[in-house]
């Protein structure tokens, strides 16, 4: 597969449709969403982070997905594989977030009742926090105050059509966001100095029925930066696929990928062993999971069975003549599947 990197300019034309698809390391499409066409049911925006280290980690969601919102938080524990998480949803019938057309200036600032989440670009650093009253079962609130620092220039960027023209998917993940800060829970202190992170930044207006698949870890390992992005399933990537692995400031753009979860009684078992493939065996990779963070809706017409699991990854790329191993590094892998 040939694939195309993106040029300069608007990401849409006049009439709501994606005037280039393709790939490219930053934000080189101008995101208008004035021009997308049927925004009130179509147009999904979010911001999610993701920050960990090898003991535990922290999620949030702020997404304006249309006509319903969602604001979402899991603390992760690995050691004693157990996640807590916390949503809240309702429907915005004629109102919007006002969620920043780039992710380069602009902030979320979010208050639902006692909830509040804020991503703040201050200089050259993300900031994020976030207050969850209620947070577990002992009415213990979460308290979360991060600082994100970019360790590396490039990023993954994808603008994927749909087979309606006017349907699309304009995407930016953010690797290696090396962490400073905390979080609290009550009176329990979690360390997130020296924790590494990434951004999805997604603005899109898609069709009603998705499955997705998405992996992405971030880390040192024997004193070299890597990170990856892996993932498939979000509209048409036949011009271009969001597979990139970074390694110290080297970008490198892989092709396709696999991910091949096993089954157990002809059902998905998401806790044993995946692994990873390539057809030009550029990734071979074997996933051992940890636990699976599974989130599952069905109201009315909106319908989601999420699937993201936290385990460790371990094997090999093949870029540029060159063989690049990892051995343990805690990330993530899912598989999500939409009616909305």
């Amino acid at each position: 597969m040939k694939e195309n990197k993106l040029s300069k300019g608007p990401l849409l034309n006049d009439n709501g449709e994606l005037i280039e698809a393709g790939y490219h390391t930053s934000l080189v499409k101008t995101y208008d969403k004035k021009l997308v066409k049927n925004s009130r049911i179509c147009l999904k925006e979010w911001d999610y982070y993701y920050v960990g280290n090898n003991d535990y980690g922290i999620a949030l969601t702020v997404a304006d997905n249309g006509y319903m919102w969602l604001l979402s938080v899991t603390l992760l524990d690995f050691n004693l594989k157990k996640e807590i998480s916390k949503s809240k949803m309702g429907w915005i019938p004629f109102k919007r977030f006002g969620m920043p057309e780039s992710s380069e200036k602009g902030d979320v600032n979010v208050s639902k009742g006692q909830w509040k989440i804020s991503y703040k670009l201050e200089k050259d650093k993300r900031h994020i926090e976030a207050e969850i009253p209620n947070f577990d079962k002992k009415g213990r609130a979460l308290i979360v105050e991060l600082y994100l620092d970019p360790m590396i220039n490039d990023s993954m960027v994808i603008a994927t059509p749909f087979e309606d023209r006017k349907r699309f998917y304009y995407n930016q993940k953010i690797n290696l966001l090396k962490s400073s800060g905390h979080v609290t829970l009550g009176e329990e202190i979690f360390d997130f100095n020296d924790a590494y992170g990434v951004l999805d930044w997604g603005r899109g207006a898609w069709t009603y029925h998705n499955v997705w698949y998405w992996s992405s870890l971030s880390g040192l390992q024997d004193g070299h930066k890597i990170g990856f992005n892996l993932g498939y399933g979000f509209g048409d990537t036949s011009k271009a696929s969001e597979n990139m692995l970074f390694y110290d400031d080297q970008t490198f753009k892989l092709s396709d990928v696999e991910f091949v979860i096993p089954k157990k009684e002809d059902q998905l078992d998401y806790l044993s062993p995946w692994t990873f493939k390539s057809k030009d065996g550029a990734i071979d990779l074997t996933f051992e999971p940890i636990l699976d963070r599974n989130s599952r809706t069905n109201i009315l017409i909106l319908m989601s069975d999420q699937h993201q699991v936290f385990g460790k990854f371990s094997g090999t790329f093949k870029v540029n003549q060159k063989t690049i191993k990892i051995k343990d590094m805690i990330g993530f892998a899912e598989r999500v599947e939409n009616k909305w």
